[in-house]
């Protein structure tokens, strides 16, 4: 399959959507059909992103981009917002309700793809945007550009508000939006995120705390003379070592994860410096806190029996997702009628070749044509996100829609590849037309916002006042460095 890049004028298959509800109301229609229009110039800017793959808080091009296509819009654009060079609020309006649509744009490292169905790394880049992000930015900024119009012929009042909110692949960047107060005025909140399935449910997430934990010790000479030296290294290991202990004594519903970004530089010479970045999940809060304290104590422990010195530097703190059901059935409703993806024979190829490197059985790649039913039931995602924090002091709501082929994991290099086809860019604007769908329905019932906050309220408890889970660290701007 080519690159979406000699794609980007196949306008009529980015509008191939299955319906499955009744028909629309002729202002809906005409954003549908206003969407349809504007997909060739979105996709094209999320296949710039796409190219760029640029890491979080380094995002100046990605970031950039999103904001001239917003002015060129009529946006107000204030960037560099909340002490991160790379994030922005645009807005559009006046008065109530004010809408946020949240928009991302960071990469991930190591996982370099181009868009084929085979692994095949890019040689001028090492990074990738294996979690879609790239198409989530462009998505949402073509959806806030829609209802923008539709704000304008339909003369009803309101801000539409977009957050280009940066890192969210553990630099928290939305936690430092949060805190700054840049959701202060929010009565709803939307967002998105690629997936394999068109969904949208009251779900939640895992609070997550990282931080990365440095030893000092004392160089020598590994062989002559070991005994002068103390090794970081051992600092390090020892940490792990004692956590994955641990492991069998904390609740079965966390994750921690760890990968050592510093071991040394040669055998010979006992390391006197290294590193080790950990992750501490739990669907609550709290407990992620507490698991994460004993991890702590753990580093202190393994400098202690070592004779090296500890420091650790918090990296983020997200806490999980606040569910909103009375959002969530409302997009749901409109994710039902705008429908999933329709593949053409070509996407079908690529897609069957896709699941051929999954390991997986009855992989359905019609599914991706198929929107998931509201489950009575809440779930909870098993990932984390910065999302989390607005959505305890804003009513959120999210969906999911198939840019990847189904059965494909996040984080690949197989979202990669489909994320860099007509695949992605189909899905990018099923996400977008459902979300202004969901915007011009709380525009035209503000009621509806109201009701949204009083569940916020009787689920975080009459008494909860938030407070974000970094104190008063300034944002890890250089992280991925």
């Amino acid at each position: 399959m080519k690159p979406l890049f000699s794609l980007v004028l196949l306008l009529g298959g980015l509008g191939l959507f299955a319906q499955t509800s009744p028909p629309l109301s002729k202002e809906k229609a005409q954003t549908l059909k206003r969407l349809d229009e504007l997909s060739g110039n979105y996709t094209q800017v999320a296949m710039k992103i796409w190219n760029w793959a640029e890491l979080g808080y380094q995002e100046t091009k990605s970031s950039q981009l999103l904001q001239d296509e917003l002015r060129a819009a009529g946006f107000k654009v204030e960037a560099g917002v909340a002490d991160m060079p790379t994030a922005f609020v645009a807005s559009f309006g006046s008065g109530k309700p004010v809408i946020g649509i949240l928009g991302e744009f960071d990469a991930l490292p190591g996982v370099s793809q181009a868009a084929v169905p085979t692994r095949q790394e890019r040689p001028e880049v090492k990074s990738g945007h294996a979690c879609g992000h790239h198409l989530f930015g462009s998505g949402s900024a073509a959806a806030v550009v829609a209802v923008k119009e539709w704000l304008q012929k339909s003369g009803k009042s309101g801000t539409i508000r977009f957050y280009g909110t940066p890192a969210e692949e553990g630099g928290g960047g939305k936690v430092y939006m949060v805190r700054a107060g840049l959701f202060d005025d929010a009565d709803v909140v939307i967002h998105w995120h690629p997936a394999s399935e068109n969904s949208a449910r009251a779900s939640s997430s895992l609070a997550n705390i990282s931080a990365k934990f440095r030893f000092y010790g004392q160089a020598s000479h590994a062989a002559m003379a070991p005994d002068r030296g103390r090794s970081a290294l051992d600092g390090v290991e020892a940490m792990n070592y004692m956590v994955n202990m641990m492991r069998e004594h904390i609740p079965e519903d966390t994750r921690v994860h760890y990968v050592i970004t510093r071991g040394g530089d040669a055998p010979n010479v006992v390391p006197a410096f290294a590193e080790v970045y950990y992750y501490a999940r739990h669907p609550d809060a709290k407990t992620s806190q507490d698991i994460f304290d004993r991890i702590v104590k753990a580093g202190e422990g393994a400098a202690l029996g070592t004779g090296t010195r500890m420091e650790y530097e918090l990296i983020n703190g997200v806490y999980n997702l606040m569910p909103n059901e009375t959002l969530a059935r409302i997009m749901h409703s409109n994710l039902s009628a705008v429908g999933g993806v329709a593949y053409t024979a070509e996407e079908r190829q690529f897609a069957e070749q896709i699941v051929k490197t999954l390991n997986l059985d009855n992989v359905n790649i019609e599914s991706a044509n198929v929107v998931q039913p509201f489950e009575q039931k809440e779930e909870r995602n098993s990932g984390s996100t910065d999302v989390g924090d607005i959505s305890w002091v804003v009513p959120t709501v999210g969906l999911g829609t198939a840019t990847w082929v189904p059965g494909t994991s996040a984080h690949s290099w197989q979202a990669v590849a489909a994320g860099g086809t007509g695949i992605g860019a189909k899905g990018m604007m099923v996400a977008a037309k459902t979300m202004a769908l969901t915007a011009i329905d709380l525009f035209n019932a503000p009621e509806t916002c109201i009701k949204a906050k009083a569940e916020l309220k009787e689920r975080t408890g009459k008494d909860f006042k938030y407070q974000c889970l970094i104190g008063t660290r300034k944002p890890p701007l250089d992280y991925r460095k």
